[in-house]
Order: C-alpha cells, then structure tokens, then sequence
C-alpha cells in the first residue's frame, strides 16, 4: 500500500551527516574494496590500491551517462525526473543487457570514466540543480562504497535528494546493510527463479539466493509500502521490479509467489515487458535460442493475470505495444561519453 505525508521529510542521510556516522559508514564501505567483498563475487583483489577484478572497475566509479530521467515508475519520474547516474561496467555479464555497450566493457573503458569522489559528488549536485526529484544509482552494487564517498561530500556541499538505488539485486549483505538509513528508495529487479538461468544468462551460480536475501534486506530496512510526498512523489520505500522474459526463462510465476510469501500483498510490483534480444542474445546464430525473441502478449498477459490471482496488486504494468522500441539506448559515440540520454526515456509505467 502507499502511504501519502503531509510534507516531504528531509532524505536519512542527512541525519547521519549530523550525527558523524555518514562518515563513518564511508570509512566501513571502503574497507569491503580491499580485499573486494563489495558484492557478491567477492574477487578479493585491493580495488584500493586501483586493483581490477571481474567488474573492471578499480578505485574509482567509472560513470557512463547522467542525465534527469522520465522512464523510471510515475511515482519517482514525477515531473522533473530521477537524476540517473549510470555506472559504468556491472557484477553480472547479461547476455541480453540493454546497457552492454556500458555494462560489459573491457578494462579501458570506452564510454565514460572513472571519476574522482569529488568529481562525482559534483555529478549528483548537477542532477539537483536541474530540478531532479530523487538521485538514482543505476547498476551501483559494485561500485557502493565510492557513490556513497562522493554522497558524504555532496551532502557536505548541501544535497538534499532522496536516494534511488536502482539494482539487478545480486548484492552483497553486509554493504546492502551499511546502506540503512542512506538508501530512501530501493529498485531491486528480480531477475530469476532458478540459479541454472542465472549462470547461463548472467554467467553467476547464485543468482536466487543473493537477489532474494537482498530484496528481504531492502524490505527489512525501508518496510513494504510506499511512501508519498504531498505531491505523489515517493520518498521512500521499496519497488520490486521484474522483467518478462521470452520462453518462461525468468520463471516469472516462481519468483512472484515467493515475494508475496516472503514480503506479503502489500509489496509494489513493477511488471516490465520491454524485453527486446539485444548483445549475446540477439540472431539466429546466438548461443541463447530462447531469447531470440520478443516477449508475446499472452506472456505478458499471463503474468498480469498472475499478480492479480495471488494478490499482488500494487504496482505498475507497461504498454507492450511501446515499451521495448522505447527501451533502446545507444551509447556507442564515444566522442561523447557524457551525453544526455533522456531520448532514450520511456513512457511512464501505469498503476496495475
């Protein structure tokens, strides 16, 4: 259920820039990057000392894009947008990723850079001078300890922007939980039911275990429901996304029942269709022949229908016939590794 305030409180981190323990999770967080324990794959390397390992990411976040952005559920977009800032490089290989060209880069990046915590902290102050509702973290799960170092200087400098943490939900515990009282708004999407897809498509062995002990963490911290400024804008709370896959391969109807059983009906569900084969899982010569499609409409359907039956009926849907021709971004030109993305937004999510 959604819960409506008289008034936008203040975002949590804020209280923690006062008391003095924002900094003292900086100093924790940092510690999980030597060795890297900041996500589940625990490569172990000193990220510290610049050190690389499965991300490709070392001491410093590698940015791709940041832009206020309109595509994201309507209780967050609101008006003026999320302020996205999306990270480069990802702890999962998705055959499918719609982000690849930034996602899955080699160890030079391409396509943005890596930047200095100040250099980021000047990054989310931008996003609020531009009007933004919230700060988004985007793919953010390798990459903690560094977005919430520049977090620590920018609220330093006066930001005062809800956080969005906008994850593929395969996260470690122990930074999922130096997070509390940091992160406001948490979008976890629930990929797979079954850890066979996750390492087949993700190329991880334990996909359903992590991403579940982490949406259970998530709701631990923030509770189930949504909370709703004067102004229809969430300010926090949890939003569980889950997109469709072709072929039955995200085991749609496993994953739905065990968060109603786990988080219960009240739990926000946003169902996305706006699957479309890119990368890996694109052609007829792909490795990956269940993906080579677009989701159908009885797919879709029938997972809508789903939610409905077992009582999961907060949340949003997509249009089908606009989502994935919306949902294609292109961050090839390298010339410009900074460039405003917002053409690539697609329409708002309706309410279910």
């Amino acid at each position: 259920m959604t819960l409506r305030c008289d008034e936008r409180p203040e975002p949590g981190y804020r209280a923690l820039l006062r008391s003095g323990e924002l900094e003292a999770r900086v100093e924790a967080l940092l510690a999980t990057l030597s060795p890297c324990v900041a996500c589940p794959l625990d490569c172990g390397v000193d990220r510290l000392a610049d050190g690389i390992g499965r991300c490709f990411v070392g001491r410093h976040a590698v940015v791709s894009s940041w832009t206020p952005h309109f595509g994201e559920e309507p209780v967050l977009s609101g008006t003026r947008g999320v302020g996205n800032v999306f990270f480069g490089q990802c702890n999962l290989r998705c055959v499918y990723c719609q982000n690849w060209q930034i996602s899955q880069q080699p160890k030079r990046p391409t396509i943005g850079r890596a930047l200095s915590p100040e250099q980021l902290a000047d990054v989310y102050l931008q996003l609020e001078a531009q009007g933004c509702h919230a700060l988004g973290w985007v793919s953010p799960s390798h990459v903690v300890p560094q977005a919430v170092e520049a977090l620590l200087i920018a609220a330093r400098r006066g930001l005062s922007l809800p956080i969005v943490y906008n994850t593929n939900a395969y996260d470690a515990l122990p930074v999922l939980r130096l997070l509390e009282g940091i992160v406001d708004l948490w979008l976890p999407d629930l990929k797979y039911a079954d850890a066979a897809a996750g390492l087949e498509y993700s190329k991880v062995e334990d996909y359903p275990d992590h991403a579940r002990a982490a949406v259970l963490e998530m709701a631990r911290q923030v509770g189930t429901q949504v909370h709703l400024d004067p102004d229809g804008l969430a300010f926090r709370g949890l939003i569980v996304r889950h997109l469709v896959l072709p072929n039955e391969v995200a085991g749609s109807e496993s994953t739905l029942r065990w968060l109603r059983d786990a988080l219960g009906q009240g739990v926000h569900v946003s169902a996305m269709c706006q699957y479309f084969p890119t990368h890996r899982a694109e052609g007829r010569e792909s490795r990956h022949p269940l993906l080579t499609r677009a989701i159908r409409p009885r797919e879709y359907d029938e997972v809508l229908e789903l939610l409905t039956e077992i009582g999961l009926v907060e949340g949003w849907s997509q249009d089908l016939d606009v989502a994935p021709e919306y949902y294609r971004p292109d961050f090839s030109d390298a010339a410009r590794p900074f460039a405003d993305i917002a053409d690539f937004n697609a329409p708002g999510s309706s309410p279910r």
